[in-house]
Formats: C-alpha cells, sequence, structure tokens
C-alpha cells in the first residue's frame, strides 16, 4: 500500500522550487546515485530512502540506471565515495544524511557537470548542488497531541541522534504540542549521537522508560527504540520513524512519520531526462505529501485521534503552524510574540529549547 502510495504522489507538487542555475539539455537515459548514511534494511531513515529509489526505477524503466552505496561514514569515507561515483558515470548524486554537507560541496566543485542533491542541508555552494529537506516537525506536532493525550505518567521521553536544527524543530514541536492539550507533560531527552545503532538506541529507551517516560518519540534510524517499548507490555507507546514501522502496529507503534521522498526523486531525475533540471532548495511538509502520518492505531482512543487528524488536516490546510507564539526560550526570553509564526531561518538554524524543556543541549 506504502509503495503506491509513494507512486501515486509521484507527480505531486513539491512545493518551494527555488529557480537558480542553468536548464539542462535533456538525455536519453540518467544514471542515478544514492549514497546512505546506514544500511537499506534499517527499517527507518535509510529504508525510506531507498524506497524513493526504487520508486524512480520503476517510473522510468530502462531510461535509468540506479546505483547505491548503504553505510557511509560522514567525512572522507563520504568524499571518497562521492569521488568515485562521480568518475564512475552518476548523472545526478542523492547525499542522503545531513553529515553530507560539507563532502558534497567539496565534491561538486570538482565535477560541475554532475548533479550533486543533499537532503536536510542549507549549504548550495557551486551552481550544480540542490537542497532538498522535509517539515519533519509538522508530524512531531500531531505526534506530540498524541503523547500529550495519552501519558499516563505526565513524562514523554525523545531519542535525538545529534542537536542540528532539524532534531531541535522536531523535539520542540513535539514537547509544545504536548504542553498545549496537558499542561502537566514533562519531557525527557536523551541523546544517542548516533543515526543508526540499534543497540544505542535500544539503551536510550530503555534509560527514559526507566525514568517513568511511558510515550517515546525517536529521531534515530532503526526500530529498536519500539522493539524496547513492545517490552513493556503494553505500558510504553510510540511512533515509527521515517518509515512506517507497522511491524509494531497497533501498539507501541501507534502512528508514524513517513519520509515521502520518492515524488521527490521522481521529479528531480524526470528534469534530467526532459532538460528542465534547475538548481533548486525544496523544503515541503504534510501540505505537500513529502510528510506522510501514518495510520492512527485503534491502540488510541477515537477522541485522541481526532484531535490528532486535526492537527494534521490544520498543518495542512495552513491554518495551524507548529511554532505560534507567545513562545519563550528555555533561558525565560522571549522569542515568537503573540499570533507571530516561526520564520523559516529560526527553525533551520534551531540550537535551543523552548521554555519548559529541561537540560542541557551537548554542545
Amino acid at each position: 500500500m506504502l509503495r503506491r502510495t509513494l507512486l501515486a504522489t509521484a507527480a505531486a507538487g513539491l512545493g518551494l522550487m527555488a529557480a537558480g542555475g542553468a536548464m539542462a539539455a535533456g538525455m536519453d537515459k540518467v544514471k542515478a546515485c544514492f549514497v546512505y548514511v546506514g544500511p537499506i534494511g534499517d527499517g527507518g531513515w535509510t529504508y525510506q530512502h531507498h524506497q524513493g529509489a526504487l520508486a524512480v526505477q520503476e517510473a522510468y524503466g530502462d531510461k535509468v540506471e540506479i546505483q547505491y552505496q548503504e553505510s557511509v561514514p560522514v567525512g572522507a569515507d563520504a568524499e571518497r565515495v562521492l569521488t568515485q561515483m562521480a568518475l564512475g558515470g552518476c548523472n545526478i548524486i542523492f547525499t542522503t544524511s545531513f553529515g553530507y554537507m560539507d563532502p558534497t560541496n567539496a565534491v561538486a566543485a570538482k565535477f560541475p557537470d554532475v548533479k550533486f542533491e543533499h537532503a536536510t542541508g542549507f549549504k548550495r555552494e557551486h551552481p550544480n548542488v540542490s537542497t532538498y529537506n522535509a517539515r519533519f516537525y509538522e508530524g512531531r506536532a500531531v505526534q506530540g497531541t498524541i503523547a500529550g493525550m495519552m501519558t499516563k505518567s505526565n513524562k514523554i521521553g525523545y531519542i535525538g541522534s545529534f542537536p542540528i536544527p532539524e532534531v531541535m524543530n522536531g523535539i520542540n514541536a513535539y514537547y509544545l504540542a504536548a504542553k498545549k492539550v496537558n499542561p502537566d507533560v514533562q519531557l525527557s531527552v536523551v541523546w544517542a549521537f548516533t543515526w543508526f545503532d540499534p543497540a544505542k538506541e535500544a539503551d536510550s529507551a530503555k534509560a527514559l522508560i526507566d525514568q517513568g517516560v511511558d510515550v517515546i518519540a525517536a529521531h534515530t534510524d532503526s526500530t529498536a527504540p519500539l522493539a524496547e517499548a513492545a517490552k513493556a507490555g503494553g505500558a510504553v507507546i510510540g511512533f515509527g520513524q521515517a518509515s512506517d514501522m507497522e511491524a509494531y502496529k497497533p501498539s507501541p507503534r501507534v502512528s508514524s512519520i513517513i519520509d515521502n521522498w520518492a515524488p521527490y526523486y521522481v521529479e528531480r531525475v524526470g528534469a534530467l531526462l526532459d532538460g528542465t533540471y534547475e538548481q533548486s532548495d525544496v523544503w515541503a511538509g504534510i501540505a505537500g505529501g513529502e510528510v506522510l502520518i501514518g495510520d492512527i492505531t485503534d491502540a488510541v482512543p477515537a477522541e485522541v485521534k481526532a484531535a490528532a487528524e486535526k492537527v494534521r488536516d490544520d498543518i495542512a490546510a495552513g491554518t495551524l503552524h507548529p511554532f505560534t507564539g507567545p513562545i519563550k526560550k528555555q533561558d525565560g526570553s522571549d522569542w515568537l510574540a503573540e499570533g507571530a509564526t516561526a520564520p523559516d531561518g529560526d527553525l533551520l538554524g534551531m540550537n535551543f529549547y523552548v521554555e519548559g524543556i529541561t537540560g542541557d543541549i551537548p554542545k
């Protein structure tokens, strides 16, 4: 079903296209290459990017050749892999983790005829570098609504990977949404300092459960947090991250954020084929179909499900922004005035907790 959804939305509007750079001539065949930070079987982040690559293959058949490399560390290894791909005839290279930002731009400088697309980054130092992202924080607002209404201990938790803006956005949106429906809620954050390490992710979930947390969200790449929650015998719930993680339905996985990369990948490769490719910066969310909210299961009471779906639908309609003032920062200083919404620049550079979250942000 998910696969059909991905392909069905491939022609949908992608939003926020910022044109720049010259259009390329059309191509008879495109070699599209993907660099992954984890294994394609991680059940989460990399799995979902690979589903997008498979959607490209299905959409264009023998007009495309797909190549990918899994579990590429950031840094020098990434630069080496990207160089090899460029030398190997890749026409477009998708680098699918924030940590690939500098290697992507460094290699792009050496291969001006190759198109580079970096996920979740912000640097476009050369005309052949584009960036794309998803407004994950919108999905966190939906999850926070469920968490705030369903917690019995008033203790909810969040597993962070690294303290980068996309993760900080999610933590703050999750907490604000939970606090809105439950003023007594408290948030605990545990930092795993990894994108994909099931053992560390499981340990992080266990640490939260040991603190009395009964609802867990995670911004890491495997299903390990849900597996750990499942050991609690129904006392702890959580959410699918990046992909649906439907194996853990109906509980502990009570809903999910699904990163729907397929439409973007299909569109970008198609633009190379038909000669309409331009440098771009894309940051789409629920409205654009890049962030999908997975099935809310029957483990969620009807009134909670209705509230979460209203948050989702209001975000899609543009009548709700997860960051709407008044909001203060953790230190008590003002951030957003009454009725003001967060500028994208603030979100893309977010490096603070909002008021009410305790603990320090790792340096």
